[in-house]
């Protein structure tokens, strides 16, 4: 980059107004190449960003702005900030906070007017952010889904000057980590009111940081998490929507090979290509399978023995003569325990799918009798040459029913299955409601489990070491794909990442057992103790990887010139002369010269050092002092990439590149000099320990529910009394507002479920689910004519289970159907909401009912034009009467394949449906609901 460049970019960068830059960028100066953003966890804190923003925003006049003074904040720990100081205000940043305070005046002017006039508007804003935002204590552990709402706000809050994008942030709420407010009466604050407490605070904090002032973006991609937006925005991070150059793309799916070849230098994305091929359960196993074959079975012994079906269900059969034993079934390409189950025998497997079916491991290790797994988070920086940490903490999850072993008890997914959006359904299950209390209830931290094991006489040295290994050894399998993939699509070693969940099952021997690899580990928090881990990762992570603090000049001078240089094959250029290049030795045994590294190398040397000053809680496992003498074997002497498949006459991996061993170069400079000289290093010892220590934070890390919206019945009896009264004259709901009614009714089912669970509502519910059909499917225990008739807790979470993944989908759908305006002849938008507001379960019903006979229609299952609408069935009159007619509602066409193979257990259902129908027929005297 020219000097001037460089200059001109830090002298404009002196004048901006934020804190010291030694506090929030490292690994070099502000304006240089290797300069990097620092997140620090700290500023999470309420307290903290409000003395941030206190500092930046003190009352002055613009004439002694020059004579402004910071307040001082002082380091706790290792995610504190360091001392503040204010330099003096530019008229650029003095501008930009006067704009902003008069903006912050017009929207508080407005909501007074509107709230003086319009109370209805404020009713249907809440009922919105009701509908649209899940309970957290019934939210999944996996992804949530996008809000469109929120999005095409957060594009448009970045202008000031446009006043559509003023209105639009009293519409929508920022969900996250909002601070501690008490749930009010609607007729004393608004929504807006709210949220201005909630969020100001965090704008005005993240107006004062670098990320701010240099412009520096991030964009979402089918992901949407509450930790990962909050700590974008408190430290300065702009999101950008649409094909707008960003700086860090977050995704929940594989990258488009086409984003993928367009990176610029600065720009960062969370995904290799083809992960896939780690992440998927059934290429895993195949990738680990032939490094089996190849390298020996006693060194990849690290998955149970598996097949997929329905191509090996001979060897399946085989295996299973031999060894006799239960089988878990796991669908190829599934998450959050959906679809899995254990048999018996391999004939109860149905072979019209693919499935991944692995050796059930009997004897797993069991915390007070329950069993448990780890979730360990795994960072990837290159896979050319190979770099990997391991977090120091991870989280440890129990089943909520004390382990047996026993055949009759292999239905039970709660004693079985660790998973935490299965658990959670449980009526037992326990959450941490402290985040230094890190083992109590069903999830520990990764730390506390060892303390326990080592009290117990336990080696937990050895147990870590292997758990390393096998995290090696699973991403030595998968390697060679991912990095010929690299070499193709992605045009910088520093473009991508990749932070991998790792599912590891530990059994009494203490040998760790590889159960899948997450492509997307979630980060939604449901305890203090998830918080304060997620937290800590993601900004360790982010600063580990280092997101580039380049101003928009320097951004423009990379495209331009990376635009010019960019070459269609995407391939480093590694500037070596003609010849094959070779590593001098100095003198002294097995030191190697830097002076003699290629420019690619040397690059490759800085970054690694470079990230490993700033890891954080991230502790590098490879390469380390002694890998090249554990894993030199499986690695191809030549070019140093892991071979997972033969060579055939003599042909090398990659022959039409130029092969550089990057592995073996970057382990000679980090390792092979003298003790005295190491700087990057790594011992086993002081890294095995940090296992054990618990994660320390400088400060407290808020955990904070969405305050609930407080119901009065006397309200919506009334209101429940004017719907009936508007559907009675004629007057009828909109899709959406149909849909959004039947989803509130099926989240108070789902919530009864979980704390009163009835049989015969579960029975309902799983004939309704399995009619209408998709991805939900029954669990196995209802496969098994016995255990119908057990009535359990676990059964009732299992159902829970299947009603909440239906309730995500169907919300997620639900998004297409927002009304824009009031239609001619349908209930006005602003009045349902009102009763949306105070609707309790029985009042949704009553809605539901009357609409449903009156109109003959079913909006909240199927378009009004749709050609195969069934007829609406008689709805029972009384309570849960229209529960008990929702599996009539669905077409017999629908029904799911499945559905014959339970035909003997939903017997009694229609039996007991028919005797509703000759009761809801007969006369009115002679009823008795």
């Amino acid at each position: 980059m020219p000097s001037s460049l460089c200059e001109t970019v830090t002298n404009s960068v002196d004048s901006l107004e934020f804190p010291k830059h030694d506090d929030w960028i490292t690994s070099g100066k502000m304006g240089s190449r290797d300069a990097v953003l620092v997140f620090r966890t700290n500023i999470l804190n309420p307290k903290t960003r409000k003395n941030l923003s206190e500092s930046y925003s003190s009352p002055v006049l613009p004439e002694s702005c020059s004579n402004m003074e910071s307040t001082i904040v002082s380091r706790k720990g290792e995610h504190d900030m360091s001392s503040l100081s204010l330099p003096s205000c530019s008229n650029e940043a003095l501008n930009g906070l006067k704009q902003r305070k008069i903006y912050v005046s017009f929207r508080n002017a407005v909501h007074i007017k509107q709230t003086e006039n319009s109370d209805f508007q404020n009713t249907a804003k809440k009922i919105n952010k009701q509908y649209s935002s899940s309970d957290a204590s019934m939210s999944s552990e996996g992804e949530e889904p996008t809000r469109n709402i929120q999005n095409k706000f957060r594009s448009l809050k970045n202008n000031p000057n446009d006043i559509n994008s003023n209105l639009a942030e009293d519409v929508t709420k920022e969900s996250g980590y909002d601070s501690a407010t008490p749930a009010k009466s609607i007729t004393n604050i608004s929504a807006s009111e709210e949220d201005e407490c909630a969020t100001e605070d965090d704008e005005e904090c993240g107006i004062v940081m670098p990320a701010y002032k240099l412009k520096i973006t991030y964009k979402f991609i089918q992901t949407e998490t509450k930790l990962l937006r909050k700590i974008f925005d408190v430290h300065g991070l702009r999101e950008v929507e649409g094909d707008s150059n960003f700086n860090l793309l977050w995704t929940g799916v594989h990258m488009k090979l086409d984003v993928l070849r367009n990176l610029a230098p600065y720009q960062r994305v969370n995904h290799f290509p083809r992960s896939y091929e780690l992440t998927r359960k059934d290429r895993l196993y195949k990738n680990i399978e032939r490094m089996q074959h190849l390298r020996g079975m006693k060194h990849f012994d690290i998955v149970p023995q598996s097949f997929i079906l329905p191509l090996e269900s001979r060897d399946l059969i085989i295996a299973h003569n031999k060894h006799r034993g239960p089988w878990i079934v796991k669908p190829a390409a599934s998450s959050r325990g959906r679809g899995i189950f254990i048999v018996n025998s391999p004939d109860q497997i149905p072979q019209d799918e693919q499935v991944l079916v692995s050796k059930y491991i009997v004897d797993p290790l069991c915390i007070d009798g329950h069993k448990c797994d780890l979730r360990v988070y795994v960072l990837v920086t290159s896979f050319d040459p190979l770099i990997i940490y391991l977090y120091k903490e991870g989280i440890v999850r129990l089943a909520t029913v004390r382990y047996d072993r026993h055949a009759d008890h292999l239905w039970n997914p709660c004693m079985h299955l660790c998973n935490y959006s299965i658990n959670k359904y449980h009526s037992d299950y326990i959450r941490s409601s402290d985040a230094q209390d890190e083992d109590v209830g069903h999830k520990w931290t990764l730390s506390a489990l060892l303390r326990h094991l080592k009290m117990q006489g336990c080696d937990t040295h050895q147990l870590m070491l292997n758990i390393e290994d096998l995290i090696i050894k699973a991403i030595l399998a998968c390697a060679q794909t991912i990095i010929s993939a690299c070499r193709m699509f992605v045009p910088n070693g520093n473009n991508c990442f990749e932070l991998y969940g790792f599912d590891i099952l530990i059994d009494n021997s203490l040998k760790p057992w590889l159960l899948e690899v997450n492509l997307s580990p979630s980060m939604g928090v449901d305890s203090p103790l998830d918080t304060k881990v997620k937290a800590c990762l993601i900004a360790d992570l982010l600063t580990c990887v280092g997101i580039p603090a380049y101003s928009p000049e320097m951004r423009s001078h990379y495209d331009s010139k990376w635009s010019r240089f960019r070459s269609s094959s995407c391939q480093r250029s590694t500037n070596v002369p003609s010849g094959q290049h070779k590593i001098k030795k100095n003198k002294k045994k097995g030191s190697v010269s830097t002076d003699q590294l290629t420019g690619e190398e040397q690059r490759i040397l800085r970054n690694a050092r470079l990230q490993y000053s700033r890891r954080g809680g991230f502790e590098r496992i490879f390469p380390t002092d002694d890998s090249m003498q554990r894993y030199g074997n499986f690695l191809d002497s030549t070019n140093g990439i892991p071979i997972s498949t033969p060579n055939v006459q003599g042909q090398t991996f990659q022959t039409l590149i130029m092969q550089h061993n990057y592995n073996q170069m970057l382990h000679s400079n980090l390792y092979c000099h003298d003790k005295s000289d190491i700087i990057d290093d790594n011992l086993e010892k002081s890294r095995i320990k940090q296992y054990e220590r618990a994660l320390e934070t400088g400060s407290e890390i808020p955990f904070v529910k969405k305050p609930a919206v407080e119901k009065s019945e006397e309200e919506g009896r009334r209101q429940r009394k004017l719907m009936l009264k508007k559907i009675g004259n004629g007057s009828e709901l909109t899709q959406f507002q149909a849909r959004q009614t039947f989803s509130l009714y099926l989240e108070s089912v789902l919530r009864r479920l979980t704390q009163d669970p009835k049989d015969n509502h579960e029975k309902i519910v799983l004939k309704f689910l399995n009619k209408f059909g998709g991805s939900v499917k029954p669990p196995v225990l209802f496969r098994n004519t016995q255990s119908m008739k057990v009535i359990s807790k676990a059964r009732s979470a299992m159902v829970a289970k299947l009603l909440g993944d239906f309730l995500e989908n169907y919300k997620r759908d639900t998004e297409a159907y927002v009304d824009s305006f009031d239609h001619f002849g349908m209930i006005p938008s602003s009045a349902y909401n009102q009763f949306l507001t105070h609707a309790q379960e029985s009042d949704l019903e009553a809605i539901l009912t009357l609409h449903t006979n009156v109109t003959g229609i079913m909006p909240f299952l199927y378009n009004r034009c749709g050609l195969s609408v069934p007829p609406t069935p008689p709805i029972p009159s009384g309570l849960h009467g229209f529960l008990r007619a929702l599996p009539s509602m669905v077409s017999s066409s629908g029904i799911a394949r499945e559905v014959s193979k339970y035909d003997g257990y939903f017997r009694n259902i229609d039996k007991d449906y028919e005797n509703v129908q000759e009761i809801s027929i007969r006369p009115k005297s002679s009823r008795r609901f």
